[in-house]
């Protein structure tokens, strides 16, 4: 048994490694996102040259590829080259938010709660929590992205573990637990607004919630967090090997009486912002919920939630420094920030070339016909339902890698795949989790996905060598299984008829 398990996987480190080394024998990825750019633009020319067009199936617009290659599009290029850069939605959240977590980070609180963490946390629970964390944290994904995934590589580090290992963990649950949690997000309101007007084609008094899938999310949250730790532990931790890297793991030791101290100081103005959140989003005219609608998911809170956490990181990172004696005056505060920007030089260069690509590409439209082909492909394809759900969780995780956006991609497939299933007796609901699913598992393989280029700076931080090649072959293992376990749920949840939701049944009449 043993050496049948040794074989199975040296296949897989074989399979990952040809991954990894065909990836990385690529250009680097800054190099290779600007001749992504140049690809788009030459392929806009050449597919504008034919009479290609599809019909956009909610709006019934004719939808034709753009060309970059005229008069028209070199100036559309060169008048917006420097807003596709300063307008990529990732750059400043990033920049702003490793602001304040920088405060936190000079003034030594991150690696006070790290080693207290470490210190306190038993060892075979830490990758699980890890992934959980990562999954709770994508209701406001921003967090998960710029603090989570950096800080579990810290963790990993600490306790003498492979760091991309910990990044890894955390980045699987930020992004490939996409759509399992214990709490709803703007994600939700969004996607089901999406879901009843397609709905509306065949039932136009049909109603989608925008918990309508929250009881297979919720269990979800536990089966993914597992599999995701089960990947870690068994194939991504075993590959990675020992950490031989230049990076220096935080020291492991108890913490001094100013550090105490400084963590009490820490913990009281932590409190105090608790308090005030909490006064701000319960009630119902709390003054940090939407003034109009009294939503807690449309406030200015969740909308605004970088905000937070760049003034948390500063206050109570200076909270800290004043208790622990690290941070004595202003100057220290602003070293702290003008290092965070002094590391993220590489990321900057990596995302304007990023930044042009995900831009041409939307022009060009070529992402959109790609998905409405792919839809009318399955719609055609005669198989039966479960099947067709099936292939519809697969094909909504192929569309992934072309087009990052959730919203956008279900506004194409919404109104062409809800009407047929519900012909069909299955409702808007279990085609929006079908949706969700596939959606979710290609997120850590696509670079397409908005923080794609910012987890490759982060793997880059403890592997000079590594490409785009090693992420996408240490986040493989997550892809595959993520889905087969979410697959198998998916096929129990239809054959015993259970509701996904509140109001939400498996079945319509």
């Amino acid at each position: 048994m043993d050496s049948e398990k040794r074989k199975t996987n040296s296949y897989i480190d074989k399979f990952l490694g040809l991954v990894e080394n065909v990836g990385n024998k690529l250009p680097h990825p800054t190099t290779l996102f600007a001749l992504f750019a140049l690809a788009v633009i030459i392929l806009s020319g050449i597919v504008s040259l034919f009479d290609f067009e599809v019909i956009h199936p909610g709006t019934g617009e004719m939808i034709k590829p753009v060309s970059l290659l005229t008069v028209d599009g070199i100036h559309r290029i060169l008048l917006n080259l420097i807003t596709n850069f300063t307008d990529f939605a990732p750059l400043g959240t990033v920049l702003v938010s490793l602001l304040g977590i920088a405060v936190a980070e000079h003034s030594g609180l991150i690696g006070a709660v790290l080693r207290l963490l470490v210190l306190k946390a038993p060892k075979n629970l830490l990758t699980f929590v890890i992934v959980f964390s990562g999954i709770l944290s994508n209701t406001a994904s921003e967090i998960g992205y710029v603090l989570l995934v950096p800080l579990s590589a810290i963790i990993f580090l600490a306790v003498g573990r492979h760091p991309i290992a910990g990044l890894a963990a955390a980045f699987a649950g930020v992004s490939g637990g996409y759509s399992a949690n214990l709490l709803l997000g703007t994600i939700d309101p969004l996607l089901a607004g999406l879901s009843q007007e397609a709905a509306h084609i065949i039932d136009a008094t049909y109603e989608v919630n925008p918990a309508a899938n929250y009881y297979f999310m919720f269990v979800s949250t536990f089966f993914i967090a597992a599999a995701g730790t089960w990947v870690t532990e068994k194939i991504v931790i075993p590959r990675l090997g020992t950490y031989t890297g230049s990076e220096k793991p935080e020291e492991i030791k108890e913490l001094s009486n100013d550090e105490k101290k400084g963590l009490k100081y820490a913990g009281v103005v932590t409190f105090i912002i608790t308090l005030i959140i909490l006064i701000g989003i319960i009630p119902e005219s709390g003054f940090l919920r939407d003034t109009e609608t009294h939503s807690v998911l449309k406030s200015p809170f969740l909308k605004g939630i970088v905000s937070f956490i760049f003034f948390i990181g500063v206050i109570v990172g200076i909270a800290y420094g004043i208790g622990a004696k690290t941070i004595k005056n202003d100057n220290d505060v602003i070293k702290g920030m003008n290092k965070s920007m002094e590391t993220l030089g590489s990321y900057i260069v990596l995302v304007f070339f990023a930044a042009q690509f995900v831009a041409f590409f939307n022009w060009t439209n070529l992402g959109m016909i790609v998905a409405v082909e792919g839809a009318n492909i399955l719609k055609s394809s005669g198989l039966g339902p479960i099947p067709l759900l099936l292939s519809f969780i697969i094909i909504s995780s192929i569309i992934n890698l072309f087009i990052g956006s959730a919203s956008a991609k279900w506004a194409v497939m919404a109104p062409v795949f809800i009407p047929m299933f519900m012909i069909l007796g299955y409702s808007p609901e279990v085609v929006q989790v079908a949706y969700r699913v596939g959606d979710s598992v290609t997120n850590i393989i696509s670079p397409m996905m908005s923080y794609f280029a910012l987890i490759i700076a982060f793997v880059g931080k403890y592997d000079k060598e590594a490409g785009i090649g090693t992420l996408i072959a240490t986040m493989l293992p997550y892809t595959f299984t993520f889905f087969i376990v979410w697959t198998i749920i998916f096929i129990i949840w239809i054959a015993l008829g259970i509701p996904i939701g509140p109001g939400a049944p498996m079945f319509i009449n």
